[in-house]
C-alpha cells in the first residue's frame, strides 16, 4: 500500500474537480474519511481514484446520466396515478376466533377476561 500525502491528494482532486465542474468542491475531513460536497464519505485512496476519473474526462458522462434519472423520476409519478386497490373490511376477529377455539376444546368452559 502506498503512502499518500493528504494535502497533495486533496489539492490535485480540487484542481481536477474545478476543471470538470467549474467550481471548487467542499471537502470535509473527519477521522480519515472525506466527504465531497456532503455526499458519501470516502477514504483518501478513493479521492485519488476520483481525481484520475475527473482528469480522464469520465466526469462528462455523469451529468449525462442525470437527465436519465430525471426522466425516470417523471415516469414514476405517472405510474403512481393508477387507482390503488381498496382494502375490503374483513369480518374476521381474533377475539371471536379464540372464543371458538376455547369452546371447541373444552365445551361449557368460560372465556378468559
Amino acid at each position: 500500500m502506498s503512502n499518500l500525502d493528504k494535502d497533495q491528494v486533496i489539492e490535485k482532486f480540487t484542481e481536477a474537480y474545478k476543471a470538470a465542474h467549474g467550481k471548487a468542491p467542499t471537502i470535509e475531513a473527519k477521522g480519515g474519511w472525506y466527504s465531497v460536497n456532503g455526499e458519501k464519505n470516502v477514504r483518501l485512496a478513493a479521492l485519488e481514484e476520483m481525481t484520475s476519473e475527473l482528469s480522464s474526462g469520465s466526469a462528462s458522462e455523469k451529468p449525462a446520466a442525470a437527465p436519465k434519472e430525471a426522466s425516470k423520476a417523471k415516469a414514476k409519478p405517472a405510474a403512481k396515478a393508477k387507482p390503488a386497490k381498496k382494502k375490503t373490511k374483513s369480518n374476521f376477529s381474533v377475539k371471536a376466533y379464540w372464543a371458538e377455539q376455547i369452546e371447541s376444546r373444552n365445551p361449557g368452559s368460560k372465556q378468559p377476561r
